[in-house]
């Protein structure tokens, strides 16, 4: 890796729980179901953050929408 490449971030399943406010289960049938990237490292899940940031603005409801 150089120098001036971007480090790739990753966060746990509790991480991103606790971002998202939701259980870790969520988060583990969010990967479980493809809707949200992750790698396996053992046991464990890891999801990059910009895959959970791709993840929350692709999921943004319009205000307006929230009305129909």
């Amino acid at each position: 890796m150089t120098p001036d490449a971007p480090r790739l971030q990753f966060l746990t399943v509790a991480e991103v729980a606790e971002v998202m406010r939701v259980s870790k289960m969520t988060v583990y049938r969010l990967v479980h179901s493809g809707e949200l990237p992750a790698v396996q490292v053992g046991k464990s899940y890891r999801v990059p953050q910009e895959a959970l940031q791709a993840f929350l603005a692709s999921s943004y409801i319009e205000g307006d929408r929230l009305t129909s």
